[in-house]
């Protein structure tokens, strides 16, 4: 029998989101029909929340996996699953956003996606899907403009909920300000090492979920780290309970209420991923993690510019680094 994952009310859509989801992006980037093949999977195992971005060049290939799936009778309904996708910087643009989403759900044969995001708090210029984006491409987003079309988006069904990535409680707060719908998921790097203690206690605050990629570092991207998988706290922690150092890590961001993200498609770490919920840690393990010292790893160093609209890690985070 697949393993249940606890799941969490979005506040504007009253939709309930697996607290576990499979991210798709992959460095270097994998084939598809190997992507597709993991997915199918991950599905089979338990999986029902994926992460996907127009930017990761997944949506296909989990739009395949979606559709086999179904064919192979492991789920009886596209409805059983809950998909994430995300606007690109260069579609981060009032009259562009509309059509990008429906690019999206062209790419993964659905009609609709359960939440949508804002990959990044800066546009770029249209047209261009590439990352790093140059230096001269970078623009001031027009928060008010871009947050009204994901709206339209939402109340058009195209995606139930809408929400951000990346941003900082400012930035919120700016969205926040004049938003009919305010963003249900806040999908940011939390891990033992960054546990983001701010921007919890704000979210939690306004009833905005956050949703932790990185939640092992990120090591083996061009920007990861291997602070986390390799920190000693973490280590005796994980060989006191019979437990990986990532099971650890897991269980902990799921303990503060944080929706987790976990990326490897090997089936037996996807197994381990998901064994995470018949367990807790004790309140001295908790303290020893709540002691670890604090390193942002995802800088956003390939969005910062000296021609703005960021042009320093301080900027671009409202100081939270």
């Amino acid at each position: 029998m697949p393993i249940t994952i606890p799941e969490s009310v979005l506040s504007s859509s009253r939709q309930k989101m697996p607290l576990l989801g499979m991210g798709t992006a992959a460095s270097p980037p994998l084939p598809p029909h190997q992507t597709q093949a993991a997915l199918v999977e991950a599905i089979k195992i338990g999986y029902r929340h994926f992460d996907t971005a127009s930017l990761y060049r997944t949506e296909h290939p989990l739009g395949q996996a979606v559709a086999e799936a179904l064919s192979l009778g492991l789920i009886k309904s596209r409805d059983e699953l809950f998909i994430t996708s995300k606007l690109w910087c260069s579609d981060a643009h009032a009259n562009l956003v509309l059509p990008a989403l429906k690019k999206s759900l062209q790419n993964l044969e659905l009609d609709y996606i359960d939440l949508y995001l804002i990959h990044w708090p800066v546009s770029s210029r249209p047209g261009v899907y590439e990352f790093p984006i140059k230096e001269d491409d970078f623009l001031a987003m027009d928060f008010k403009g871009v947050w009204s079309a994901m709206e339209e988006c939402q109340r058009l069904g195209l995606t139930k909920s809408i929400g951000v990535s990346n941003f900082s409680c400012k930035k919120l707060s700016d969205i926040l300000a004049f938003a009919e719908i305010p963003p249900a998921v806040n999908q940011v790097e939390i891990n033992p090492v960054w546990r983001q203690n701010k921007l919890m206690e704000f979210c939690k605050d306004k009833g905005i979920i956050l949703e932790a990629y990185a939640p092992l570092g990120a090591k083996g991207t061009i920007w990861g780290s291997n602070r986390v998988l390799e920190n000693d706290v973490l280590n005796e922690i994980a060989m006191a309970k019979g437990k990986t150092v990532a099971q650890i890590c897991l269980r902990w961001a799921h303990e503060q209420g944080v929706c987790v993200l976990v990326k490897s498609f090997s089936k037996e770490r996807m197994k381990q991923n998901l064994d995470i919920f018949d367990w807790e840690l004790s309140e001295e393990e908790s303290r020893k993690i709540s002691e670890i010292p604090q390193i942002r790893i995802c800088r956003g160093e390939n969005f910062i510019s000296n021609k703005g609209p960021f042009t320093t890690a301080e900027e671009l985070w409202d100081g939270e680094i």
